[in-house]
């Protein structure tokens, strides 16, 4: 097959534009058969692993996308740290849940903070009832739950009775073992070897001496909570708790929630704003990470939400931007290459298809691509222009991923395609010669004869 040449143009242009629409519709049907993070869906059967379908009208995103509902644990993946050198995410008012039955003689008197059940919280993890918990720490060995008590129970031997009974004095950490003057814990490995599982606060100090259960501002450093706790540039200590810089605790909650919970407008508190707010309760705890995230509606985000920023909170583990770039043994700051497609990414490519249906050019797949770097930012005709070069480098990694784990010949062709656009070249005639140069290197020239 020869290059198109001007003076062939017209005599190509068919089975070129075949080849290209069909790598514009598979490009578009790869991506519906594996749904991700931001991808537009219909339902959540549309979406992979750990993911649910769901929008974000606060944020005037009413398209549901792909959003992530599921933890990374990150010992999984970095294993024999201290327990105080980890993130993880914590429910705030675990036992207030929207769709949860009313006990016969009890009047809630608390507004409603989470949504699911506290068994699918703990699989995050997160907690609530203490028979729950005790099934949750005997179904999963490796585990470990905290409980921080807002404690009521005025009962002597009251509360410490309550975990007896449920079976959880087997998987109780001692106070005897918890570092008392801002050292490191044990580790994460030598806790479940030991199975001292399950990690318990208090807010009340006498118990502490009376029943065993740790008082959690000898050991837990805290922001304060409510409005307070999410005012963008502030993360002040919490009145009870002694200053987040100080180094006579190794533990450090940071509460990230409105007084008043209102649960449509939870994902857009996580997005942005919370990854801000992270930033700002590290600068103000010394240069360390938070070693809790307490939440409402920990589910509602515009895409990542919580699971992203803890994630990227626990890459400090490694040295890394996000604990998914850690590599176990590896040397500290040795980390993976994971650019991973972003909603840009998937924006772009709703609007091609968009834009090849209206347009009916499938060169324009391309086109549009090449010219980002001129657009008009106000015109909607260059709304295909205005993403950045990372959208493309974005594409062009999960092509070559899907390349290498899958043998996809076509995975290869789009790659070839986006290494084209992405090194640049401007003109579309060019283009052409130079697609042809590659395509030919990548995959047999039948493919684009009918």
């Amino acid at each position: 097959m020869s290059p198109c040449f001007t003076v062939h143009r017209r005599l190509c242009r068919a089975p070129l534009a075949i080849g290209f629409l069909y790598l514009c519709l598979l490009l578009s049907s790869l991506l519906i058969a594996h749904a991700q993070v931001f991808q537009s869906c219909n339902e959540a059967t549309n979406c992979g692993p750990g993911l649910y379908c769901g929008n974000c009208l606060a944020l005037g995103k009413s398209q549901p996308i792909c959003t992530r509902g599921q933890a990374i644990l990150p010992n999984s993946i970095i294993n024999g740290l201290p327990f105080n050198k980890y993130t993880w995410l914590v429910t705030h008012n675990s036992f207030s849940i929207v769709d949860a039955p009313s006990l016969p003689g009890v009047q809630r008197l608390t507004f409603y903070n989470q949504e699911d059940t506290v068994t699918n919280q703990l699989r995050q993890p997160a907690i609530n009832t203490l028979r729950e918990v005790e099934a949750f720490l005997r179904e999963n060995p490796t585990e470990i739950v905290t409980i921080i008590i807002e404690d009521y129970v005025h009962t002597p031997k009251g509360l410490i009775n309550l975990f007896t009974n449920a079976g959880l004095d087997k998987y109780w950490f001692p106070v005897s073992k918890m570092p008392k003057k801002g050292e490191d814990w044990l580790t994460v490995t030598e806790m479940v070897q030991e199975n001292n599982r399950l990690v318990v606060f208090t807010s009340i100090a006498s118990k502490e001496a009376e029943e065993g259960i740790a008082y959690q501002w000898k050991y837990l450093l805290e922001n304060e909570a409510g409005d307070p706790g999410v005012k963008p540039g502030s993360c002040p200590s919490r009145k009870e708790s002694k200053p987040l810089n100080s180094k006579s605790a190794s533990l450090i909650l940071m509460n990230y929630f409105p007084t008043y919970p209102v649960e449509t407008e939870a994902c857009k508190e996580h997005s942005t704003p919370l990854a801000q707010m992270v930033g700002t309760c590290y600068k103000a705890a010394g240069n360390v990470v938070p070693n809790f995230l307490a939440v409402n509606f920990y589910m509602r985000s515009d895409g990542g939400g919580v699971f992203d920023a803890v994630d990227r909170m626990n890459g400090q583990t490694c040295g890394c931007s996000t604990v998914t770039a850690c590599q176990a043994g590896a040397p500290f700051g040795s980390c993976k290459n994971v650019t991973l497609p972003n909603q840009h990414f998937y924006h772009i490519m709703d609007t091609v298809n968009d834009f090849w249906m209206k347009v009916g050019d499938p060169l324009f797949c391309l086109d549009a691509l090449l010219r980002e770097r001129n657009a008009d930012p106000n015109s909607d005709q260059n709304v295909m222009k205005r993403f950045s070069s990372q959208t493309l480098s974005d594409l062009w990694v999960l092509l070559d991923l899907g390349a290498a784990s899958s043998g996809n010949g076509v995975c290869q062709v789009l790659g070839c395609l986006l290494t084209i656009v992405f090194s640049g070249w401007g003109s579309r005639m060019e283009l052409l010669l130079k697609f042809f140069h590659y395509i030919l290197g990548c995959q047999d020239e039948e493919f684009f004869e009918a």
